[in-house]
């Protein structure tokens, strides 16, 4: 049981909370803003077991459906279902599992949370298969890791208005910017297999195009805060964010695979920049009353 639990475990990739973060942290921009800059602790708690539950469900979807690929990409060979270490049906009852105890959380709130949810789901089982026929999955993957945004909004004020689909949208440009990183990671292996990337797509403007992704990013959250009416601490947060994008430049301009993958993983600061000025923000706000 032990063995089989440990399985499980690198299945949903318990051991590396980047994937994690990088869902979670849209999902307290929109929930503090929301709020009004006073989220209930009861939001955070349920919005963050949430993130982690439907993250690790997306994981093992994501190994079933690429089960037949993972064993000829270095990086991904020894998961534990392209390993043949566990079965495809047991991948299929960790998401089942998984997702049904992440959906249980939601139960108290008002409907529109819960056709949101819904909307979630259905994006978190259908990303994996994209890679077989969009362009730019990456840009599917921002809709599926910040469909919290909406769901916060909703779980909050019972409404999704315009400010929630702005944030969403940088996320998607943010997760089209660290996912490229990613993929610049497996380029050559996936070229191999027939998969699909943003990596493979912008070709030679990859970084370039990581590059614009970022700045597009940052140009809606500025946006964002106009239409929040936010101040001097959400400015600050996201000026932090831009030299962080500009570090990723550094790291990423070569393209070998460590710095393509110190970027990637480097993201959840970029992301926390972000939400840090949220509460500075509020901070701020509250000091020069």
């Amino acid at each position: 049981m032990a063995s089989r639990l440990r399985e499980y475990w690198l299945l949903t990739r318990m051991h590396r909370p980047i994937g994690t973060l990088l869902l979670l942290w849209p999902t307290l921009w929109a929930l503090w803003i929301a709020s009004d800059g006073q989220p209930r602790i009861s939001d955070l708690l349920i919005f963050s077991l949430g993130t982690l539950l439907m993250r690790s469900a997306g994981c093992a979807i994501n190994d079933y459906a690429d089960r037949d690929f993972d064993r000829h990409v270095k990086r991904t060979a020894d998961r534990p279902l392209t390993a043949g270490r566990i079965k495809p049906w047991e991948a299929l009852a960790v998401f089942a599992f998984l997702s049904l105890v992440a959906l249980s959380l939601i139960i108290s709130y008002n409907k529109l949370t819960w056709l949101m949810a819904a909307i979630a789901a259905f994006l978190a089982v259908s990303y994996p298969f994209t890679k077989r026929f969009l362009s730019i999955p990456q840009a599917y993957l921002g809709i599926a890791f910040g469909f919290g945004i909406p769901m916060a909004f909703a779980a909050t004020t019972n409404a999704a208005p315009p400010l929630c689909w702005v944030l969403l949208l940088a996320n998607i440009f943010w997760a089209i910017a660290y996912d490229t990183e990613y993929a610049m990671v497996d380029r050559d292996d996936d070229i191999h297999l027939g998969i699909k990337t943003s990596a493979i797509t912008f070709g030679r403007f990859d970084v370039e195009m990581v590059m614009l992704s970022y700045g597009i990013t940052l140009a809606l959250l500025v946006l964002a805060g106009k239409m929040a009416s936010l101040g001097l601490g959400w400015w600050l947060g996201l000026i932090a964010a831009g030299l962080i994008a500009i570090y990723h430049y550094g790291l990423i301009k070569h393209r070998s695979r460590e710095g393509c993958f110190k970027a990637f993983n480097h993201n959840n600061w970029f992301g926390a920049a972000v939400f840090c000025g949220l509460p500075l923000d509020t901070f701020l706000s509250q000091w020069t009353m």
